[in-house]
């Protein structure tokens, strides 16, 4: 398949496709599949010129009509599977974390959601023949849980046999070289560094360590603090559903993997079964592709179950988490 520069849409010269690659808006895709408000705001265009540009992209990439079902699952031959390295987790996952789409996790304090993000920074920077992605990470920290410690520690506890010829595995400088993480203070902010993101990703492709994994450690808790009480409700959502598709548009983009974490609260009025659900509500729920509930289980286990999926059915998966990291029971 041809890759197409952003020139070959009829009408983007030199000059402005350098705004539109200032703004963030690389690929033709991106910008066929971009709001003419938004692209206009973005690369400072008129609006009528932006719709002229977003139909003719449309029209140079096939983006916008039906596709057949053969066509769609063409294209997910692309899709890559991140590996936790714990055999059971990756079977409930079909094979490891899907790339374009964003995975879910949430559980109360202590059941093990950052420790799988930790995990997760190192593993997606070894090569797909050990589980990983062979990128990079983009881990945007909103309660502080980024621990470069733990990275070490993890790092030193990976557990690999039968690498790869002429292939040595990195040290735990190397491993942290290669998080990038950014302290976001606001929910605001928090929606400002998905754009910072896309523009780290187009240097770090360049560089050869394209991004392939983009944490949110948490994804609700500025959202949750600066929105307090029902009448605040609707703009907070509305808020949470735009971060939450610009995440998904950016990961789409880049065939890279998105992990979010989640908090809980409690219904103290169910009766029966477990009265912790996620924060965000059905905008979360419908917008995440996979979702999961961890808790904890007797003896230090935990439990990993797969609530939601487009295409797996329900499961559960134990793990333990160790000063060497994520590892089987």
């Amino acid at each position: 398949m041809t890759m197409l520069d952003i020139e070959d849409i009829p009408g983007v010269g030199p000059a402005t496709a350098d705004r539109l690659r200032d703004a963030g808006y690389i690929t033709v895709e991106s910008i066929a599949t971009a709001t003419p408000i938004d692209l206009a705001e973005a690369a400072e265009l008129g609006e009528s010129t932006t719709k002229k540009i977003i139909k003719a992209a449309r029209e140079l990439a096939d983006i916008g009509g039906f596709k057949t079902g053969t066509d769609i699952l063409a294209r997910r031959q692309d899709i890559l599977k991140l590996k936790t390295l714990v055999p059971e987790i990756d079977e409930l996952f079909g094979g490891g974390l899907e790339s374009q789409a964003i995975t879910e996790l949430y559980g109360e304090f202590g059941s093990g959601k950052s420790q799988i993000a930790h995990q997760l920074a190192i593993n997606c920077q070894l090569p797909t023949t050990l589980g990983g992605l062979a990128g990079s990470c983009l881990y945007i920290d909103t309660e502080n849980t980024f621990r470069p410690e733990r990275i070490e520690q993890m790092a030193e506890g990976l557990e690999l046999a039968d690498l790869p010829e002429g292939y040595t595995l990195p040290t735990a400088d190397e491993f942290l070289a290669n998080i990038h993480v950014a302290r976001a203070s606001s929910s605001d902010h928090q929606m400002l560094l998905i754009d910072a993101a896309r523009d780290l990703s187009n240097e770090l492709a360049g560089a050869g360590l394209p991004v392939k994994l983009i944490i949110i450690d948490s994804l609700t808790s500025l959202f949750r603090s600066e929105y307090a009480g029902r009448g605040t409700l609707a703009g907070r959502q509305q808020k949470l559903n735009r971060h939450m598709h610009d995440l998904f548009k950016l990961v789409d983009d880049l065939n890279a993997v998105a992990l979010v974490t989640n908090q809980v609260m409690s219904n103290p009025g169910l009766l029966f079964g477990d009265p912790t659900k996620p924060i965000g509500g059905n905008i979360v729920g419908h917008t995440a592709t996979y979702r999961v509930y961890l808790r904890k289980s007797k003896a230090g286990k935990r439990i990993a179950r797969l609530v939601d999926s487009p295409n797996l059915p329900e499961g559960e998966a134990t793990f333990t988490v160790e000063t060497a990291g994520i590892k089987a029971c």
